[in-house]
């Protein structure tokens, strides 16, 4: 086939696209080890595994997802069909349409967890790719507190497997029941769903906002100063007893008591040193209507949310169904490379447990004999990498400590003669011989 002239000409970047990444194999590793920690511990929980497709209907996103993710970062185009499709930029829709096809006939609790890979046109920054991979875990069927408790003690030991100090997280709570009672205290409710939408999220950007720009925004939605003296105090507890004594009327809000008794249960279980209420959790998403929380980098390096979730009751009349409970979260692979960066956890990542070995081809002439050796040494489990062109005994071991490799086995005429083979330890220098 030939290329036209201009095919011919033109020379293609060997950059990735912009905000995706290449992971080579030492990256991979440190990716892998995420992965493998977030399985682990899913399955330790109960939880089973399951996948949906790379692309949805657009709207499944465009009516939940908020005005970020469902709108200015969809990549969407048009199907053969002419069906308006999304890459994935987030897995709970997703899931809540597959959940919506087996609720009614599986037994409850649903507990799922999928590992996969999302896309959103948003700009690149530390922490944050345009593609990224994220574990998502969630519980449906369940009304219960104790299901909520249960999705965050997860959160916490998944950041506990991956031997995070003291102190160097904090799992913060807060409820969407808490805030429509602060809501309601301030008059918000009573404006019309836009407004009030616009004070939702104005409030969840209150850290990244200065007060004259939130107290803009807040007046722009509708609100009068003493409306938003009432948020702001709110916004500025730092404990459920200062809600109290600043805004006695929320002591007897449901999502106050709810958060209370999450907190209460998880210093019960051990964890109290990683939790804490925090007012500024919001959570962008319009699906959330309960418990709401996120995980937090105490790092001064990398002080930032490492990921959050939280219950959404009301996202399956989307699908035409009955709304049934759910609550989940969701870490991302990037978030949780800088904490364990930050920390000094992947030191170890690196380290194999299994000892790598490399069968060099020392004599053409022996390529079967040497395939054959390599075949059995796998077959007892052996990780043995096999040399495809002939090299010098020299090249073969300068070549093994390149490739950070832990043993060579050397085969050549003499050993075959003999019916051996050597196992020669690239650290300590020490050969043992085997039969072969």
């Amino acid at each position: 086939i030939k290329l036209s002239r201009n095919m011919e000409k033109k020379i293609l970047s060997k950059q990735e696209p912009k905000g995706t990444t290449d992971w080579l194999p030492e990256e991979f590793k440190l990716r892998q080890y995420i992965f493998n920690t977030w399985r682990a511990v899913c399955l330790r929980y109960g939880f089973e595994e399951y996948l949906t497709p790379l692309v949805e209907n657009s709207d499944i996103y465009r009516a939940k997802s908020g005005e970020d993710v469902g709108d200015r970062e969809l990549l969407s185009f048009k199907d053969f069909g002419g069906r308006d499709l999304s890459i994935r930029p987030e897995m709970t829709p997703s899931v809540t349409r597959l959940v919506s096809k087996i609720y009614n006939t599986s037994p409850k609790p649903i507990k799922y967890f999928s590992i996969a890979n999302f896309m959103r046109n948003e700009k690149p920054q530390r922490g944050r790719n345009r593609e990224f991979w994220q574990l998502n875990c969630d519980i449906f069927g369940s009304n219960n507190l104790l299901a909520d408790i249960e999705t965050m003690q997860l959160a916490l030991d998944i950041m506990l497997e991956f031997d995070a100090p003291s102190d160097s997280f904090v799992l913060a709570v807060n409820s969407r029941r808490l805030i429509d009672g602060v809501l309601e205290l301030s008059g918000a409710q009573k404006l019309k769903p836009d407004k009030r939408l616009a004070v939702i999220r104005t409030l969840d950007k209150w850290s990244k906002l200065t007060p004259e720009s939130w107290q803009k925004k807040l007046k722009e939605a509708g609100l009068k100063k003493a409306s938003i003296l009432i948020l702001e105090q709110f916004m500025k507890s730092r404990t459920l007893n200062e809600v109290a004594e600043y805004l006695p009327g929320l002591k007897n809000n449901i999502g106050f008591k709810e958060i209370n008794e999450a907190l209460k249960s998880l210093s019960s279980l051990g964890y109290d040193n990683f939790i804490e209420f925090n007012p500024t959790v919001i959570r962008g998403f319009d699906y959330y209507d309960g418990l709401v929380f996120e995980v937090f980098d105490k790092h001064p390096d990398n002080n930032r949310t490492l990921f959050g979730g939280g219950r959404y009751n009301g996202l399956a009349e989307i699908f035409g169904e009955k709304n049934f409970p759910a609550v989940g979260f969701a870490p991302g692979d990037e978030t949780t490379k800088l904490f364990l960066e930050s920390w000094g956890l992947t030191k170890n990542i690196y380290e194999s447990s299994q000892e790598k070995y490399y069968l060099p081809l020392l004599d053409r002439n022996l390529t079967l004999e040497t395939n054959l050796l390599a075949k059995k040494l796998r077959g007892r489990n052996f990780a043995v990498l096999s040399g495809v062109e002939e090299q010098k005994i020299n090249k073969a071991l300068e070549f093994a400590d390149k490739k950070k490799i832990d043993k060579v086995i050397i085969f050549n005429q003499d050993e075959a003669k003999k019916k051996i083979y050597k196992i020669k330890n690239m650290k300590s220098g020490v050969e043992k011989i085997k039969a072969n």
